[in-house]
């Protein structure tokens, strides 16, 4: 009979536990929906040459960009037929630039009357993908120039004009540094290039001397390597990761991540929308967590949508600056799907006289305005860093500039500081990055604000916030799955004494009462370890971190293969199987949390999301048979 009554209550207790899951599950996939009010690639309707011309004016080139079918990824054609269309048009054609082999991307010149002939006769060509007029993005130019937060520890730096930063205090960046600095982050800046060393030609500027760089490139004809002859992109790179604590300037928002100086505009300020494409394509390849974008154009370029989605897909977050018409529409590449869209607002944190806003709009960042003095420091209220001065890479000063290029990125910095916290997943990173902004009218979201002010620390604190409860929640429901013989009624049941029990009896009931309680103690602590509970990193996280960030979405970190050694080594050693349990019930609740939200996506695995939830939930699968294994070692 009481084996028939525990037989029925584990079924009762299967049961409930199945149904909370797929609940729970059910209630954290909503919680965590993708929200992108951009346009996709596919939805852009690319205008032909005399629409465009009546609209971008002189940002034409005067050429047509023809993107043609990939028969490698099976949409048809062969590369026969491929260089057939190509040597059929009698027009010159060249290639597109760094990725233009791969992707079959052509730029075709000629006069305006042939190409309006090779445009109506390949509009609804099979093997052509797109084509679109070629057209010239350029840098966006201003012109001149809730209730108190919690308080939190800061990272006070001794830079010695950080008392004019007002942007930096604004988003609460030296909260966030006494929890991380972005150490590990790539973060491509694409630009006019970044003044990162010494040549003939050019000088770092002194206050990026303890920044971290990789190797720049270049993407348009002037200065190699990702240098800069403007001064644009030298500014958009100290706003990310200013050398800081130095005794010297000023301070950046990921001041431990790493540049990528990708150079796409030249000393003028204007580029193709091919290399700016290209240059995002190789950010993605090679290594790159964000990009910021403080550019645009006058029309929206499905080559350049495919770009910024290819880097989504490849776990990217892309950033980019609003736009500076003061429209009510969001500017490209801003608008389109994939892009976190930053606006301006000013030292009040009121929406900037110059800012674009609208429908494509994410968040709002300090952008400042070089003509105000609002908050009576004595200072225009720009936003100040060290940068070469315009188009002298030799020689450098601390400016104040203005616009929803100077506010994306101090977006792109608290997405690298989001990134160092083991969120790499591009929906993740932009949920939280609106999920903890600060809207001055109290709403979760509107056309002019977004979803309001960015906050680093908000931010930062938000990965653990959302994800602890929501893993603890998983967790809970596990053990009861995978449990038994341990916990409070075990202990009861050990330590139930009867007058009838002899001594030794009584013994024994002593010695398994502690072992139930060496056991409980055991579980709580790995499941803590495991599960990343309170603050805590999960251990798979903490292996990934020791490893080094390339181990970042190993699918051999994020598996169930560390508590399986652990139980072999140790199943042995019975005080410690509390604890082997414990662990395997926090792995088992971060992969099974994982599968549901995908905040850091596998790297390695063919086949996508798809593959690496289903590899995640097997190994979910894994580490709950070891803890039923486990547990049943226990009794």
């Amino acid at each position: 009979m009481n084996d028939a009554r525990c037989a029925l209550r584990r079924r009762h207790r299967t049961t409930f536990a199945s149904l909370g899951l797929v609940a729970l599950a059910a209630l954290v996939a909503y919680a965590h929906r993708a929200d992108d009010r951009g346009m996709s690639a596919e939805a852009i309707d690319t205008p032909t040459l005399a629409a465009a011309a009546a609209v971008a004016g002189d940002a034409m080139t005067g050429a047509l960009i023809l993107d043609l079918v990939e028969p490698e990824d099976g949409e048809g054609g062969s590369e026969a037929e491929l260089a057939a269309l190509i040597e059929g048009l009698g027009l010159p054609v060249e290639a597109a630039g760094f990725y233009s082999e791969g992707e079959h991307l052509f730029r075709v010149s000629g006069s305006a009357a042939d190409l309006a002939q090779v445009e109506a006769a390949l509009a609804d060509h099979p093997l052509v993908e797109g084509i679109e007029p070629e057209v010239l993005y350029a840098l966006i130019d201003a012109g001149d120039g809730e209730p108190a937060p919690e308080a939190h520890p800061r990272f006070e730096p001794n830079d010695a004009m950080f008392n004019l930063q007002w942007h930096m205090e604004m988003i609460r960046a030296p909260e966030a540094w006494s929890v991380t600095r972005g150490d590990g982050v790539v973060v491509a800046v694409i630009d006019t290039g970044v003044a990162w060393k010494d040549t003939d030609q050019t000088r770092m500027v002194p206050d990026l001397a303890g920044t971290r760089f990789t190797h720049g490139k270049s993407f348009v004809n002037g200065l190699a390597d990702g240098l800069d002859d403007h001064l644009h992109g030298t500014h958009v790179a100290g706003t990310i990761a200013q050398t800081t604590n130095n005794e010297i300037g000023v301070t950046g928002v990921a001041f431990e991540s790493t540049i990528m100086p990708l150079k796409v505009l030249g000393g003028d300020g204007r580029g193709s929308v091919t290399g700016i494409a290209n240059a995002i394509r190789y950010a993605a390849d090679n290594g790159a967590q964000v990009i910021n974008m403080s550019l645009g154009g006058p029309l929206p370029s499905r080559v350049l949508g495919k770009a910024i989605e290819y880097a989504n897909e490849k776990g990217v977050t892309v950033v980019c600056a609003a736009g500076n018409e003061a429209k009510s529409r969001v500017g490209y590449p801003a608008a389109n799907k994939g892009s976190v869209a930053v606006a301006s607002v000013d030292a009040m944190g009121e929406r900037t006289w110059y800012s674009n806003w609208g429908d494509a709009l994410d968040v709002s960042a300090p952008g400042g305005d070089t003509r105000a003095d609002k908050n009576g420091d004595g200072f225009p209220d720009g936003v100040l860093q060290d940068t070469i001065k315009l188009q002298d890479p030799l020689n450098h000063d601390y400016m104040w500039l203005q616009g929803t290029s100077m506010a994306s990125p101090h977006a792109a910095g608290v997405a690298a500081l989001i990134v160092a916290r083991g969120v790499t997943n591009p929906a993740e990173v932009e949920r939280i990055m609106k999920a903890s902004a600060v809207h001055p009218n109290k709403v979760e979201w509107d056309r002019e604000y977004g979803a309001g002010v960015i906050d680093a620390v908000a931010a930062v604190d938000a990965v653990a916030e959302s994800y602890d409860g929501e893993r603890a929640g998983f967790a809970g429901l596990l053990a009861l799955l995978g449990i038994g013989g341990i916990g409070g009624a075990g202990i009861a049941a050990a330590g139930a004494t009867s007058l009838a029990l002899d001594g030794d009896e009584r013994r024994r009931r002593r010695r398994r009462r502690r072992r139930h309680v060496v056991d409980l103690a055991g579980l709580s602590l790995g499941a803590l370890l495991g599960a990343g509970l309170f603050g805590l990193q999960p251990a798979a996280y903490g292996v990934a971190t020791a490893l080094g960030g390339a181990w970042l979405g190993s699918p051999l970190v994020f598996s169930a293969l560390l508590p399986l050694l652990a139980t072999l080594l140790f199943l042995g050693v019975r005080p410690l199987r509390g604890l082997l349990a414990g662990l395997s019930l926090g792995y088992a609740a971060v992969l099974l949390h994982g599968a549901v939200v995908l905040p850091t996506p596998l790297t390695g695995l063919p086949g996508g999301a798809g593959v690496d939830r289903l590899w995640l939930v097997a190994n979910a699968g894994v580490a709950l048979w070891l803890v039923r294994r486990i547990s049943r070692r226990l009794d």
